[in-house]
């Protein structure tokens, strides 16, 4: 009888354990983030080391190539071991992939928000959190600025930066300084208009946003099925001050990167770039770096709206992370477990501020935890500075992605001569229109 208990209580508990040391072992839950951002790569492999390392979980980090998320979401998501983690762009994306998407409103993670508003949700339930906080704008040197501004023939009567505070101003600076090349040193007013593949996000997304978000303020709407693009001439206003008087001509713009215009900002070759606060790391790393870091400096991007010179930097996120509810839960809080480690703990809160960079939306971080660079610390003014009205990443609500290409090209055959700029506006009006109507049909796909 003994005997039998023995046996009884022994299978009993192989079941309890999972059959773990009954000559079977139970499979780990695991971690695989599909990464967003190809310039923040290494640093999160660096994360995800330092996470095995403490904990004995593994973090498999896949970054997709730039223009290429979402074709690599899809194809991720679809294989058994799929991204235990991934990101959504904003309201628009979750559409697609609600599907997916784990509630996250009782996590430790949610609760930390500065803001829960930022967060993409529907109902009572919380799908994707933002991670991290960024501006962009028009990043300067001021020390070519100074340079331009000792100049006895200039024609301007500017005396620094504080006075170029809208469009007119912007565009006069511009063009004479493009007339002083040679005397400030420099092969452009502006770096390169980057336009090989995959490389014209700063001017379909962030610079297009500009002529959405005052559409939308215009109209006190967040978003809408079809675009008047009223706002149409203002995007024409920088984007043509940015082709006519950068480093490279429009022929050549094929062929330059972001690598590329940052690498001439850092040299000294040009005196503006738009991009955003994550570029100082760019800037600060690469070899020969003429910029000291007193002189980076923002500007808004201004366009010639009425009313600007109170306009401040685009700030906000596209960054949303999301757990895949399909994964086993054991993978799912691995995962959330993985994120409050890296947004609440000493050693994670170290990985976001000084490898990623990031300006983080949560309230686990005090003002010194913040990025300590000069692009970040802008941001962060801008932000608390009541005088200035930041715009909003109204590119979120961007019907897709192939709309934002179909825009690249648009600018791109308008930079060659090959399209009017009625094309470009006619072409947006159409394929937002287009687009929007897909998006609901693409959400039914992915179920």
């Amino acid at each position: 009888m003994k005997r039998k208990f023995l046996i009884v209580f022994g299978m009993l508990f192989c079941l309890v354990l999972g059959m773990t040391g009954c000559g079977q072992k139970a499979e780990e839950a695991r971690i695989y983030y599909l990464n967003y951002k190809p310039e923040s790569a290494d640093s999160w492999k660096e994360i995800a080391k330092a996470y095995e390392a403490e904990t004995g979980i593994e973090v498999r980090v896949l970054t997709a190539a730039s223009g290429s998320y979402e074709q690599t979401l899809k194809s991720e998501i679809a294989k058994q071991k799929a991204p235990t983690l991934f990101q959504i762009n904003g309201p628009v994306d979750y559409e697609k992939w609600k599907n997916y998407c784990r509630n996250l409103s009782d996590t430790k993670l949610y609760s930390w928000l500065t803001r829960p508003d930022m967060a993409v949700g529907n109902g009572d339930g919380v799908y994707g959190i933002p991670y991290v906080v960024e501006g962009y704008g028009i990043i300067y040197n001021d020390g070519i600025m100074k340079k331009y501004f000792s100049l006895t023939s200039r024609k301007t009567n500017f005396g620094s930066m504080d006075e170029v505070n809208n469009f007119e101003k912007l565009k006069a600076l511009t063009e004479d300084m493009s007339r002083h090349l040679e005397e400030l040193g420099i092969e452009g007013v502006f770096a390169s208009t980057s336009f090989s593949e995959g490389e014209d996000w700063r001017w379909h997304t962030h610079l297009a946003n500009l002529p959405v978000y005052y559409e939308f303020t215009q109209k006190g709407v967040a978003d809408e099925e079809k675009l008047d693009f009223s706002y149409e001439k203002n995007l024409k206003n920088i984007f043509d001050l940015y082709i006519n008087n950068s480093c490279a001509t429009r022929k050549e713009l094929a062929s330059r990167t972001v690598d590329d215009s940052m690498e001439e900002f850092a040299m000294g070759k040009a005196a503006m770039v738009q991009n955003g606060n994550w570029a100082w790391g760019q800037i600060s790393q690469i070899e020969g770096n003429q910029v000291k870091e007193e002189d980076v400096k923002f500007l808004p991007i201004y366009t010639g709206v009425s009313g600007e010179e109170e306009q401040g930097l685009c700030i906000g996120t596209e960054s949303y992370i999301c757990v895949n509810r399909i994964a086993s839960e054991a993978d799912q809080q691995a995962s959330i477990d993985f994120l409050e480690w890296l947004y609440g703990s000493e050693t994670g809160k170290k990985y976001v501020t000084d490898s990623l960079g990031f300006i983080s939306p949560f309230n686990t971080f005090s003002y010194e935890e913040s990025p300590n660079d000069p692009l970040a610390r802008q941001v962060a003014s801008d932000m608390s500075d009541s005088a200035k009205k930041t715009v909003n990443w109204d590119f979120t609500t961007f019907p897709s992605q192939r709309f934002k290409v179909e825009l690249g090209n648009s600018l791109y055959a308008y930079c060659k001569g090959e399209a009017t700029w009625k094309k470009v506006v006619d072409s947006v009006k159409k394929n937002w229109a287009s687009e929007k109507a897909l998006s609901l049909e693409e959400g039914k796909e992915n179920k």
